[in-house]
């Protein structure tokens, strides 16, 4: 099997080669490249045809998240961003995310001293199932002409969405398509990397119509999007207010898609709805049959549009009927009709 070829563009070129062994440790990976600019790496794509670029966010000239954009726009393959910043510049980095980057990691979680160890193991693995993610051209791009779908009108109280790798630039493209009076709130478990969720929230807030928070404990779930804090489940309940646990071990994920969109299941009945977006694993698909199962509305992105086509597949598999794509999810939401829970109060 042929090694994965990565492009590693470090202004450091200490940091790049302490990188280059951790990525070339035990072999299956090839630093094809090192470039110290953003300016630099966009020459060398068409030369060294990488599957995969780690781009640093500061670098000297331009910077990192224009350089995600304008290779996402113009060369577009998987993009895995280092960020040495993580809190109050983490924003950057989640616009990096939603200009097309698949992932986000935090140098300070890179253990380059010792590659052989346990992370770097996983590190690894990451750049390998990231390298051969699809990837979208213009990802940003509002999403116009949306397909009628008729099928989908029916009454909803309450929309639960999961997603994973490749997931915030679909958020983002579907939120920028909804109006600023859309009536349901959207409850959201994104995995992404620890000390980003706050920058993503804070970016997507300043960017699409719509209000965009943390999810707090006891909170109504007014209109607006609501996404599961680091570290915590979110949880809807009947009165339509907003529960966090920190403590409860369910799968491998905390925030977990199978939490919230289960609770969903329980609280909404019919009136919910449940969206799987791109991600690695099946985080979701169990919740998203539940909701199908209590007479609500499921629907997994289509495997075409996924970066990953973990866990919409996974979702497919457990009985999910409804594929779309991004802009049909988006028309299919459009096209709901607000009805409050029984209980909300």
């Amino acid at each position: 099997m042929r090694a994965v070829r990565v492009l590693i563009c470090e202004d450091s070129r200490t940091y790049a080669v302490a990188l280059q062994r951790l990525l070339e440790y035990g072999g299956g990976i090839t630093v094809a490249a090192i470039c110290t600019t953003a300016e630099e790496a966009m020459s060398a794509l068409a030369s060294v045809e990488p599957d995969l670029v780690t781009m640093d966010l500061n670098l000297p000239g331009m910077d990192g998240l224009a350089a995600v954009e304008e290779i996402m726009s113009a060369h577009p393959l998987p993009i895995l961003v280092l960020f040495g910043r993580v809190g109050t510049r983490s924003d950057r980095a989640a616009a990096a995310l939603a200009a097309g980057a698949l992932d986000a990691v935090a140098k300070d979680d890179l253990d380059l001293l010792n590659p052989g160890g346990a992370a770097g193991e996983v590190f690894r693995h990451r750049v390998k199932v990231l390298s051969r993610a699809r990837v979208i051209r213009h990802p940003r791009a509002r999403l116009a002409g949306l397909p009628r779908l008729p099928a989908l009108a029916r009454h909803a109280a309450v929309i639960g969405v999961s997603a994973s790798t490749g997931g915030p630039q679909i958020l983002a493209r579907m939120l920028e398509a909804l109006p600023a009076d859309y009536p349901i709130p959207l409850l959201v478990v994104q995995h992404i990397a620890d000390g980003f969720t706050d920058g993503l929230v804070s970016w997507l807030d300043r960017t699409v119509r719509l209000p965009v928070r943390i999810a707090a404990q006891g909170t109504r779930a007014d209109p607006g999007v609501w996404i599961a804090p680091e570290g915590a489940h979110l949880r809807l309940d009947a009165t339509g207010r907003l529960s966090l646990d920190a403590t409860t071990v369910s799968g491998r994920h905390r925030p977990s898609g199978d939490v919230l969109l289960s609770s969903i299941a329980t609280a909404a009945g019919k009136l919910g709805v449940a969206v799987v977006l791109t991600g690695m694993g099946s985080d979701g698909a169990a919740g998203a049959a539940a909701v199908r199962q209590s007479g609500g509305l499921a629907i997994a992105q289509d495997e075409q549009s996924s970066a990953v086509y973990g866990m919409p597949k996974a979702a497919v598999d457990l009985g999910v009927e409804i594929v779309l794509s991004p802009a049909e999810i988006t028309a299919g939401l459009l096209g709901l009709q607000h009805e409050p829970l029984p209980g909300a109060q």
